[in-house]
């Protein structure tokens, strides 16, 4: 995940404390929102299923050798997976420092970890140098970064040209989510932001079903509150249900798009 006010940010440390221990989440994960096909070795906690990873990884266009950034990038999952198809060489950066951990555990799990650098860093401030990057992906933490426009911005900087950017991100209906502190900045429509910050869009679609999945998915963490905090501790588990139930009661999303931009 990226930026988030202090509460959120232990919440996530907690939870990526708690990675892997909890039964109850991962099978709510693949049954309600990754459906059971995802890969298990490169599980994570966004509502990517496994043709939008697919979709994500060719549209980077990022080759053998070549520097793929995966900003916000939390225990590693998705990119370590397009890394693994493609051949990149993988950064990652997340500003939660235990994701961080989580992430460089999984890459030497999977006998990736010459091939990753991860290291903490946000939207804002990856601490990459300019043009260094090949290609950029970001899955479902672009929507808590707050300032969109300065993290798109830091993309194309560190993005050469002609590097390609690809991101899932949730759009917001701004008049129900305006003022609250986990979602700084709401954006409907992320296509005027990357146009101003120095992107040309190849393509920007909405994710099928994205509403029901991520009802039912909350809902069902909502509903196993118990086990969750059995399982996953109770800092963690707050910090799940309550995102869980805001999203649930205030319906902030009105979208979910999967977006494919290159750094003109």
């Amino acid at each position: 995940m990226a930026e988030a006010d202090d509460t959120v940010a232990r919440g996530y440390d907690a939870l990526y404390a708690a990675w892997g221990r909890s039964p109850t989440l991962r099978r709510i994960w693949r049954e309600l929102v990754t459906g059971p096909d995802y890969p298990e070795d490169f599980a994570h906690i966004s509502f990517l299923r496994p043709a939008q990873l697919r979709a994500v990884s060719a549209g980077l266009h990022v080759a053998e050798g070549q520097v793929l950034v995966d900003l916000a990038c939390g225990a590693g999952g998705p990119g370590l997976w397009v890394a693994r198809e493609t051949g990149a060489r993988l950064v990652g950066r997340d500003f939660s420092p235990v994701a961080i951990e989580r992430a460089r555990e999984r890459a030497a799990a999977l006998a990736m970890g010459a091939l990753a650098d991860y290291a903490p860093g946000s939207f804002a401030a990856t601490g990459l140098a300019s043009a260094s990057a090949d290609a950029v992906m970001t899955i479902d933490g672009l929507q808590y970064a707050p300032d969109k426009t300065e993290a798109l911005r830091e993309v194309a900087r560190i993005l050469r040209r002609g590097g390609r950017l690809a991101f899932m991100a949730f759009e917001f209906d701004v008049a129900r989510s305006s003022g609250l502190p986990v979602w700084l900045d709401p954006v409907a429509d992320y296509r005027p932001v990357l146009e101003r910050t120095g992107f040309d869009v190849l393509s920007y679609e909405q994710i099928p079903n994205w509403r029901q999945d991520v009802e039912a998915g909350f809902g069902a963490v909502v509903g196993q509150r118990e086990a969750l905090a059995a399982e996953l501790g109770e800092e963690a588990a707050a910090a799940m249900v309550l995102e869980a139930s805001v999203t649930l009661d205030l319906q902030p999303y009105c979208g979910h798009a999967l977006a494919i931009a290159e750094r003109s």
